[in-house]
């Protein structure tokens, strides 16, 4: 009896590990297929057929600021470029495209 409480016990605390963090609601987990500022400092017109294969699409522009929405995964990106490069790349809640 006593054995099978430890070989239980021993199942169950690996998994405990694997555990995972939630993102905040709307935000894409950082590192995920579906977070963009990986993009910061990139070369924009190199850069944005990447991001329009991950399924994003420019939904409206102001200024040097494009906020881009994947329709699949309903994560947004505000993207600022200056000279020619991504400034600031930043996860937005899905609301904010």
């Amino acid at each position: 009896m006593k054995l099978n409480v430890i070989a239980a016990a021993l199942l169950v605390l690996p998994l405990a590990a694997c555990v995972e963090e939630t993102p905040q609601a709307g935000l894409p987990a950082v590192g995920s297929a579906t977070d963009l500022t990986a993009f910061q400092g990139a070369r924009a017109g190199q850069a944005e057929m990447g991001i329009m294969n991950l399924g994003y699409e420019p939904i409206r522009s102001e200024g040097l600021t494009t906020f881009w929405f994947n329709r699949a995964t309903g994560a947004c990106a505000r993207i600022v470029t200056g000279d020619g490069r991504y400034q600031s790349v930043t996860m937005l809640p899905a609301g904010d495209c």
